[in-house]
């Protein structure tokens, strides 16, 4: 008789993790297409100590080429932060070869 409540228990508490486990993903995926209505871009912080390179970088989602942010918060200076980001691009010389500068107009924590 104890076992077959255990088993019950157990079993009710495997559904309810399943459950939970969907409705986190839906959320998820739900924020995820709601800030790119918005216009955020889905992206990772690069951290490059090469000589000539831009100390740190931002690699879009879906683009091949780099950008340099130059107004890049300290507090997502650690390489690979997955990031949203809004950007402006600036009409500048570039501050290294492999780089295009932009002016981050809005950025935020991606899990």
């Amino acid at each position: 008789m104890n076992s077959l409540k255990f088993l019950t228990t157990l079993a009710f508490l495997f559904l309810i993790s399943c459950q939970s486990k969907k409705a986190s993903s839906e959320t998820l995926k739900i924020s995820e297409e709601k800030m790119l209505t918005d216009g955020f871009k889905k992206a990772i912080v690069i951290y490059s100590t090469q000589p000539g390179d831009c100390e740190y970088t931002i690699s879009v989602e879906g683009e091949s080429t780099l950008f340099d942010p130059i107004n890049l918060e300290a507090s997502y200076k650690k390489s690979q932060t997955k990031i949203w980001v809004k950007y402006n691009p600036l009409r500048m010389p570039n501050r290294c070869e492999k780089a295009n500068p932009v002016e981050i107009t809005d950025i935020s924590s991606r899990n």
